[in-house]
C-alpha cells in the first residue's frame, strides 16, 4: 500500500457520479439501459435482514425479517432490476505471506479458513496474491533470488509451498468459485536499477525476462491447482517505498511488459489469465488510459486502490473504455477498533462507492495480522485486517463483518442493478445468478434514519441506526404474463446479447455487445423455449453439438437447436446439445457466442428480462 493511508471518510453521496438517483432514466454516459415493460407482480412476501452496527452490538447479526406491503416512512429506495450494470467477480482480500503465516500457525487454522471462505462463514470469493515478498511478509524474497539469472533457471516457488499454497488450496476447496489475482511488488533485485527489491525501477531491456518471470509464476501456481485469472505487472507503479519491496514503472514501460507478457502467457498454455493495468490509486486516470490505449486486447481492464482520489475515477475510465473491466484490488483502513469509521471507510468508500462506479471486485488488504499488526518488512502503517491472531486466541474485527455484509450475500456472477441513494442512506443492489436480490444499505449519518425499499410494485420500511450497515435479501421472483418476458439479456462483463448489425438475415451472428437499448438487443423469452429477437430465433448453427459451435439468428423452425432452458444458476442450456450458451470471456464487446459444456462459470450466466 502507499505511504499515505486513508484514515477517515467524509460522509457523502457520490453514487455513480451522481447519476443513479432516478430509476428509469437512461444514462447517456454509460452502458446502463432501461427496459420499457409492464411492472411485474412481485411474489416474495418478505426480506431477510443482517446488521452490523457502529457500536459493535450487532456483528453481521440476522434481524427480524421485514414484510413487503408494510411501507413504513421516509424516502424511497427504488430497486430496479431492469437497469443493470457490471457483473460481480468477487469480494475478498489478500492472503499475504504475513496472513498465511499467522493463519497457518494458529491452532484455530481450520476454523479461521472456514469462517473466511466457507458457506457457513462469509464466503470470500476473490484473492489478490503478491508475487514474492510484499510489505506484509516474513522476509524479503523473490522467486528467483541471487545473481543475475536471465534464463530463469533458478526460478522456484519453494517459499510459497511451505504454508501459503496449502492455504490457497484449502480456500479453493472451501469455495470453488474463488477467483485468484496476482501482483508483483518488485522484480528480483538483479532486474532492477537499485540492485535489490527496495527502490529503483525495472532495468530497461529486462521487460521481456520480467514477462517470462511472471509467466513462470502463473504456470507454477496452475500446477498447484491455483489458476490465476487476473494478473498485473506492478503494484503501485508510481510509488517507491523506502523500506519494503516496490518498483517504479512508467506507463510506457508497463505497456512494453504487458505486450511481451500476453503472448508469453498464450505460448505457455495459460492464455486464459487476463492482464489488468495500473494497480494503483484513484487519483490518476491518465496512466491507466495510456496503458489501455497502448496494449489493446492484451489488457482487459484496470486495477485500482483507494488510497488517493475518489471511486469516480473508475467511471471516468469506464466511459472512455466501456468494454474494459474495473476492479478495486486493495483498500486498507487504519481505524482499528473504531467500528464507525471502519463501516464508513471500508463499507462505504471501499465497497459501496467502488461498486457504484463499475467495480467488479472489491478487495480489502491483509486477511489476518498478528497482535502487532504484522509480520511486516518495513511498513508500519497500523493497518487492520478482518482477523487478528494472538497465540491461541483469534479476534474477528470490524472488517470481517463489513466484508461479510457483501461477500456472504452477493455471489460471483451477480449483476449490479439500479437503486437510488436517499438522504444519508448510501446503498447498492444486485441480482444474484439464482434470481435473488441483495441490497446493502449504509447509514452515513449519526442518527437513526427511516426509509422505504420499493421493488416490483411492493415495498417495506426500515429504520437503520446511525453508522450501521445492513444487507436485505429476498427471492426476487416475479410473475409476468404466461411465462414470457421482453427486454435485454445480459451476461459476462455486463454486456448485452446482440444481433450483429441488427440484421434479420438467416445466419447473422449473435454476439455480446455494449448495451445500447436498440431493437437488436430486445429479446422475448417465449413459453415454448425459444428466445426471439427481430422476429427470428436464437439458433445453434447447423444444430451442432460440439463445443465451440457458433450461435446465430435464424428463422424459427421448432427444432431443438432453437430450444433453451433457463437454469437456477443463470445458465441457458440448449436442449438439443445439452450445452450452455457461452461467452468466450476473452473477446469483449463484439464476440460471437457459442455453445460449450456447462461449467457454472460467470461467462455462462445470463440474466433474462
Amino acid at each position: 500500500m502507499t505511504g499515505s493511508t486513508v484514515s477517515s471518510r467524509t460522509p457523502r453521496r457520490r453514487g455513480r457520479l451522481g447519476v443513479l438517483a432516478v430509476a428509469g432514466v437512461l444514462l447517456a454516459s454509460s452502458a446502463a439501459y432501461v427496459v420499457t415493460q409492464a411492472t411485474p407482480s412481485f411474489a416474495a412476501t418478505g426480506a431477510n435482514v443482517w446488521l452490523t452496527t457502529a457500536d459493535a452490538s450487532a456483528k453481521l447479526t440476522q434481524q427480524a425479517a421485514v414484510n413487503f406491503g408494510t411501507p413504513g416512512s421516509g424516502s424511497v429506495i427504488t430497486v430496479n432490476p431492469n437497469t443493470t450494470y457490471q457483473t460481480v467477480i468477487g469480494f475478498g482480500g489478500s492472503m499475504t505471506d504475513a496472513s498465511a503465516y499467522n493463519i497457518w500457525n494458529s491452532p484455530s487454522r481450520s476454523t479461521i479458513m472456514s469462517n473466511l471462505f466457507g458457506s457457513s462463514g462469509i464466503g470470500l470469493s476473490f484473492l489478490r496474491q503478491p508475487i514474492g515478498a510484499a510489505d506484509f511478509s516474513t522476509s524479503f524474497y523473490s522467486l528467483d533470488d541471487g545473481s543475475a539469472d536471465p534464463s530463469l533457471s533458478h526460478f522456484n516457488i519453494t517459499h510459497d509451498q511451505s504454508y501459503l499454497i496449502p492455504l490457497l488450496q484449502q480456500a479453493k476447496s472451501l469455495n470453488p468459485q474463488l477467483t485468484f489475482m496476482a501482483t508483483p511488488w518488485s522484480a528480483p533485485g538483479w532486474m532492477k536499477t537499485s540492485g535489490n527489491m527496495v527502490g529503483g525501477s525495472l532495468i530497461s531491456g529486462d521487460e521481456a525476462v520480467f514477462a517470462q518471470y511472471l509467466t513462470k509464476f502463473v504456470q507454477a501456481y496452475e500446477g498447484q491447482g491455483i489458476p490465476i485469472s487476473y494478473l498485473t505487472v506492478a503494484n503501485e507503479p508510481q510509488y517507491s517505498p523506502a523500506s519494503y519491496p516496490g518498483m517504479l514503472m512508467s506507463a510506457s514501460q508497463e505497456i512494453t511488459v504487458i505486450n511481451d507478457l500476453a503472448p508469453d502467457l498464450n505460448s505457455a498454455g495459460v492464455g486464459s489469465t487476463k492482464i489488468l493495468g495500473w494497480d494503483h490509486n484513484w487519483d490518476n486516470t491518465a496512466y491507466p488510459e495510456q496503458v489501455l490505449a497502448g496494449t489493446g486486447n492484451n489488457t482487459v481492464g484496470v486495477a485500482w486502490h483507494h488510497y488517493g482520489g475518489t471511486a469516480s475515477a473508475m467511471t471516468t475510465v469506464h466511459n472512455a473504455y466501456p468494454s474494459k473491466q474495473q476492479l478495486e484490488t486493495e483498500g486498507s483502513w487504519t481505524s482499528g477498533s473504531n467500528w464507525a469509521q471502519e463501516i464508513l471507510g471500508q463499507g462505504g468508500t471501499t465497497a459501496i462507492d467502488s461498486l457504484r462506479n463499475w467495480a467488479q471486485a472489491v478487495t480489502f488488504w491483509n486477511l489476518a495480522l498478528n497482535a502487532s499488526g504484522g509480520p511486516v518488512t518495513g511498513n508500519s502503517c497500523g493497518c487492520t485486517a478482518p482477523v487478528t491472531t494472538n497465540g491461541s486466541s483469534v479476534t474477528y474485527n470490524a472488517e470481517y463483518y463489513i466484508l461479510g455484509q457483501f461477500s456472504k450475500f452477493i455471489k460471483p456472477g451477480a449483476v449490479h442493478i439500479d437503486s437510488n441513494v436517499v438522504g444519508s442512506i448510501d446503498n447498492v443492489a444486485f441480482k444474484n445468478p439464482d434470481g435473488s436480490i441483495a441490497l446493502v444499505a449504509l447509514n452515513q449519518g449519526s442518527g437513526t434514519q427511516s426509509f422505504q425499499v420499493s421493488y416490483g410494485g411492493s415495498s417495506f420500511g426500515y429504520s437503520l441506526p446511525g453508522g450501521a450497515i445492513a444487507t436485505f435479501t429476498w427471492p426476487g421472483t416475479v410473475t409476468g404474463g404466461g411465462g414470457t418476458g421482453t427486454g435485454p439479456i445480459t451476461g459476462y462483463q455486463g454486456l448485452c446479447l446482440d444481433v450483429r448489425s441488427a440484421s434479420t438475415a438467416d445466419g447473422t451472428p449473435v454476439q455480446v455487445y455494449t448495451c445500447n437499448g436498440t431493437g437488436a438487443q430486445q429479446w422475448t423469452v417465449e413459453s415454448n423455449g425459444t428466445i426471439q429477437a427481430l422476429g427470428k430465433c436464437l439458433d445453434v448453427s447447423g444444430a451442432g453439438t460440439a463445443n465451440g459451435t457458433k450461435v446465430q439468428l435464424y428463422t424459427c423452425n421448432g427444432t431443438g437447436a432453437q430450444s433453451w432452458q433457463a437454469q437456477s444458476n443463470g445458465e441457458l442450456v440448449n436442449t438439443n446439445s445439452g450445452s450452455c450458451l457461452d461467452d468466450t470471456g476473452s473477446g469483449g464487446s463484439g464476440t460471437q457466442l457459442q455453445i460449450w459444456s456447462c461449467t457454472d462459470a460467470s461467462n455462462q450466466q445470463w440474466h433474462l428480462p
